[in-house]
């Protein structure tokens, strides 16, 4: 059964004050490597794919419910740095926080509609399915040119198997068959490479 209107935006408003202040305490207290899954793009990307999988609803609601997660979730984390670790108030509205806000607005439309698709069918289902798996690898990409650069410890690597490890997980609960996982698994390479060379431009730029 799909959930109405409001149930979906009290779940989106709930479930981002939950990611920010929940994604903080994670890198927080968490050891490393695991604690670099909290600060991780990719983790607030699939945070909005997975919604827009278990909403079970029309892509429309589902993208706007995303983008309300990863909107909330900002001011949310940084509200907890302000609680639990003694932050400045004011980076709740500083431009670097509205510039996540905005990127989280994207991130929510393009994954939340992502969650949807990958309940589908046919090209939607298999681009769905690979654009979690291509956040993932992407950002393994990052991890594996800082745990070559001198200035980066080497145990980065374990960051890149742990981010592998995730997209190839995704990809193997979503899909329903070998067939489509193996879709999904070629789709998500391209992916991984434009999300790339999309994230070197956005640093290029705010640089």
């Amino acid at each position: 059964m799909r959930p109405g209107d409001r149930t979906v935006a009290l779940a989106s408003v709930v479930g981002g004050f939950l990611l920010g202040v929940l994604d903080f305490c994670w890198i927080k207290w968490l050891p490393f490597p695991v604690a670099e899954l909290g600060n991780s793009t990719a983790t607030w990307a699939v945070a909005a794919f997975f919604f827009g999988y278990r909403v079970r609803s029309g892509w429309l609601r589902a993208a706007l419910g995303a983008t309300v997660l990863l909107v909330v979730a900002v001011p949310s984390y940084y509200l907890a740095a302000t609680l639990l670790q003694g932050d400045d108030l004011a980076v709740l509205w500083a431009p670097s926080s509205l510039v996540w806000m905005f990127f989280g607005v994207l991130a929510g439309v393009v994954f939340g509609t992502a969650g949807t698709w990958a309940r589908g069918t046919g090209w939607r289902q298999v681009v769905g399915a690979a654009l979690p798996a291509a956040v993932f690898f992407e950002e393994a990409v990052r991890f594996a040119g800082k745990a070559t650069h001198p200035n980066y410890s080497s145990s980065m690597w374990w960051n890149v198997a742990i981010d592998i490890a995730l997209g190839l997980l995704i990809v193997a609960l979503t899909g329903r068959s070998h067939r489509q996982r193996a879709l999904a698994l070629a789709v998500a390479v391209p992916l991984a490479a434009v999300i790339l060379v999309s994230f070197a431009l956005v640093g290029g730029a705010l640089s």
